[in-house]
Parts: C-alpha cells; sequence; structure tokens
C-alpha cells in the first residue's frame, strides 16, 4: 500500500497523494496516508476550524516539520524521521505550520477531526509564496532548510 501510494504521488504534478481510510469527507475522524516526493510545497496554513489539530505520523522517509507565528517567524523546525526514532507530531489547533520532505517514498500517516473542509485564503500565509510561484517556492524552501 505504502509502494502504491508513493508511486501515485511521484506521477502527480503535486508530487503528493492521499489514500484516505475515513468512508467520506464527512467522516467525524479523516485518517488516511499523505504520500510526498520532496520538492512538493504545502504552503504554510492553519485550519478554518480554531478546535483541529492534526497528528502526523512517519511510516517511513523522513520531512522537517515547521511552526510559526504571525509575521512568518520559525517557531519550531522539528526533524520526523523514524529511523532517529522521532516519529510524529501533533499540530495544535490554529496553529500556522508545513513540512518540508526530505526523502523520496515518505509517506505519513495523518489524523485529523472531519469534516473536510477547505482551508480558506485569510488560513494561508500571507508571508508564504503562492503555489504558483515555483521561483519563490524555491527561494522559501532554501530559506527554511538553511
Amino acid at each position: 500500500m505504502l509502494d502504491d501510494v508513493s508511486t501515485r504521488a511521484k506521477q502527480h504534478d503535486r508530487l503528493r497523494m492521499n489514500h484516505n481510510f475515513h468512508a467520506s469527507m464527512d467522516a467525524p475522524i479523516h485518517r488516511l496516508l499523505n504520500a510526498l516526493e520532496p520538492g512538493t510545497y504545502l504552503p504554510p496554513h492553519r485550519h478554518s476550524n480554531p478546535d483541529k489539530e492534526e497528528v502526523y505520523l512517519v511510516l517511513r522517509g523522513s520531512l522537517l516539520a515547521f511552526t510559526f507565528d504571525a509575521d512568518g517567524n520559525v517557531l519550531d523546525r522539528i526533524l520526523l524521521d523514524p529511523s532517529k526514532g522521532q516519529y510524529g507530531i501533533e499540530i495544535p489547533p490554529g496553529v500556522w505550520h508545513s513540512i518540508v520532505v526530505l526523502e523520496p517514498g515518505t509517506v505519513i500517516y495523518e489524523v485529523k477531526e472531519g469534516p473536510y473542509a477547505p482551508i480558506i485564503a485569510d488560513n494561508i500565509a500571507p508571508w508564504a509564496p503562492d503555489a504558483t510561484d515555483s521561483e519563490g517556492i524555491a527561494r522559501y524552501l532554501e530559506v527554511l532548510l538553511g
């Protein structure tokens, strides 16, 4: 299953792919595999529901998880790498966050409150590059990895 979702992520233009375990997008709890490849960009964001928290458990590969203040300053930079005994993170409600994938074939198990609600513009960090700005994204990721 991990290989299948990773293969689909590599073929997708966003370099990531989910495999949902929840039966519908209206489910009260969402449980999913999220396969992520280096170069995928998850704009720093927070969730519409101020009570929604997320849990990431890295099943394979590695990534850096970031939390930010309201001005975009990095508050925390956490390496998640099961080979080093660092498996996961819980992201509190309303916290600006993002990840940077470090290894091909990275897969996380993600759990968060449902139902699904698209992230609204107010909850996408205004201080980070837009998802369509490939040059800005490259510079931004360099700064985060710096």
